[in-house]
């Protein structure tokens, strides 16, 4: 047999392992030494989702953002980054602009 080594007609090598293809959504049971800071970014809801409703309009709905955020394991990460980055624009962590900025005052 050239290839994959088959019993019982399917393939030894038939799983992948969705963490190692780095699927969204799919957490690591055991932390990974990682060197890039926004490894976090593949494991975000909002990966997953209509980019649109993290940047609404002027005076547009943050409420799927937001329900979706509060779902996210990575809300924390996503939030740290936004502050530090001084993320202008759209829904980080579950806060709008607005919402991040008073937090930085309070800081």
């Amino acid at each position: 047999m050239t290839g994959a080594q088959y019993r019982s007609g399917v393939p030894d090598n038939w799983f992948v392992d969705p963490v190692f293809l780095g699927v969204p959504g799919v957490r690591r049971d055991v932390p990974v030494e990682d060197d890039n800071p926004l490894s976090w970014q593949s494991d975000a809801l909002c990966a997953q989702t209509d980019p649109e409703a993290f940047f609404p309009e002027k005076g547009g709905s943050t409420r799927d953002a937001k329900r979706i955020c509060a779902t996210c394991d990575v809300r924390d990460e996503c939030l740290e980054y936004a502050l530090q980055n001084d993320e202008r624009f759209g829904i980080w962590g579950g806060l709008s602009e607005r919402e991040r900025r008073k937090l930085k005052r309070r800081a």
